[in-house]
């Protein structure tokens, strides 16, 4: 399970960065976490469970040091959503020192040649206890094993503390800042992100703890109760991001007092705007964005008829109403509940209806105006047209010309 949370956070952070880090630099310090948290605990699954002797040369101590950057790059990101500043300050680099010592004294072991770390491997994989007593670095010699391991975990507790404070300030405020009354739902966001990753830190420090106050008897090898929840929480920390489509994707919100809807286009019998309650189905911070997006694919679809084009997919549309093709795709299945396909064979249908009520069934064919509509065969346009008016077009046209 350990390793499939750790592939499945690898992966949301490169969602995260290709999806927002354009438009949304503060994604770029969330993405980076989910990497470096994702890495921890693969890290653990290799060292812990893997016996692979090539892995566990090759992570051992030598990646360690980015852990420490795990509890930064939470409060970096949480500053960010709440003060809409991505700047790093001056201070901030002081939050780089744990992880800067830590790599100054692993660099001996991180240079020493790969054989001499697949010794180590082996030592580790026939004797887990092996960890509790390697002094690996130059701080192990200073300080206690136990001390360095749990200094990990403790370090990103206080991060998260620190993080939970920000929050805390920001919603106590008597003066609301613009980006908070525009970003209500980044509060319940953070409130899953930060719980769930307290939940996991706790758990985990608590884990570690015990280990080492059992003198390392079992060293995580055995399954329990804690270890199970340390999994959990962190499996909701990595999925929570999924729930979230505003996150994930990184769909703009607007301030439904500031915008204003844009106007209607001209319809007429069948027209392409399709009724939808909105505000039952999304939330008000990106009410007028879908309202915009509805309006801007009526007009495009009234003026420019690109369904008539055989060829036509989400893709093009995209480009054509200028709205990112993963927000049409949230759009079409989270609000229109309806998928891109059927949405442009209704177009269709509606075009192909206005040829027949032009009396243009007594020029053509059916078939011909099945292309002339846009599709490419008659069996999909039958199929279409009776999917949209409950009946086939043929009995369609008889309805007319009783």
């Amino acid at each position: 399970m350990l390793l499939f949370i750790s592939i499945l956070g690898i992966f949301l952070s490169v969602v995260l960065l290709y999806f927002n880090a354009r438009r949304y630099t503060s994604s770029i310090y969330l993405s980076i976490f989910c990497f470096l948290i994702s890495l921890y605990s693969a890290n653990q699954y290799i060292i812990l469970y893997s016996k692979s002797e090539f892995w566990i040369s090759l992570v051992y101590t030598n990646i360690t040091f980015l852990s420490y950057l795990i509890g930064p790059m939470c409060y970096w990101y949480t500053r960010t959503v709440l003060s809409d500043d991505v700047r790093l300050k001056k201070w901030d680099i002081v939050h780089f020192i744990p992880m800067l010592i830590h790599f100054s004294v692993s660099l001996p072991y991180i240079l020493t040649p790969f054989s001499f770390k697949a010794g180590i491997a082996k030592s580790i994989i026939s004797d887990p206890d092996f960890l509790g007593v390697y002094h690996a670095t130059i701080l192990s010699d200073l300080l206690s094993n136990s001390f360095i391991y749990l200094s990990r975990p403790f370090l990103i507790l206080l991060y998260v503390f620190g993080s939970i404070g920000l929050v805390i300030k920001n919603q106590t405020k008597k003066e609301k800042v613009l980006v908070e009354s525009r970003q209500r739902f980044l509060y319940k966001w953070l409130m899953f992100f930060l719980g769930f990753l307290l939940l996991y830190i706790t758990s985990h420090l608590l884990l570690v703890f015990r280990v080492f106050e059992s003198d390392g008897e079992d060293l995580f090898l055995n399954l329990s109760i804690l270890n199970g929840f340390a999994n959990l929480s962190l499996l909701g920390l990595i999925i929570t991001p999924f729930f979230f489509p505003q996150i994930l994707y990184g769909l703009p919100n607007f301030n439904a007092s500031v915008l204003t809807v844009p106007p209607e286009p001209e319809g007429n019998e069948g027209e392409l705007i399709l009724p939808l309650d909105l505000k039952k189905k999304v939330p008000n911070f990106e009410f007028q964005y879908m309202v915009t997006i509805i309006h801007k694919m009526a007009t495009c679809m009234q003026e420019q008829q690109p369904y008539l084009q055989p060829d036509f997919n989400l893709g093009q549309f995209s480009v054509l109403i200028q709205i990112p093709t993963h927000h049409l795709a949230y759009f079409f299945r989270e609000v229109k509940m309806q998928s891109f396909n059927d949405y442009r064979n209704e177009c269709r249908i509606f075009h192909a209806k206005k040829l027949i009520l032009q009396g243009k069934a007594d020029e053509y064919t059916l078939e011909a105006i099945a292309t002339l509509s846009g599709f490419t065969n008659r069996n999909t346009f039958f199929i279409a047209f009776k999917k949209v008016e409950g009946i086939s077009p043929s009995a369609f046209v008889a309805l007319l010309n009783p």
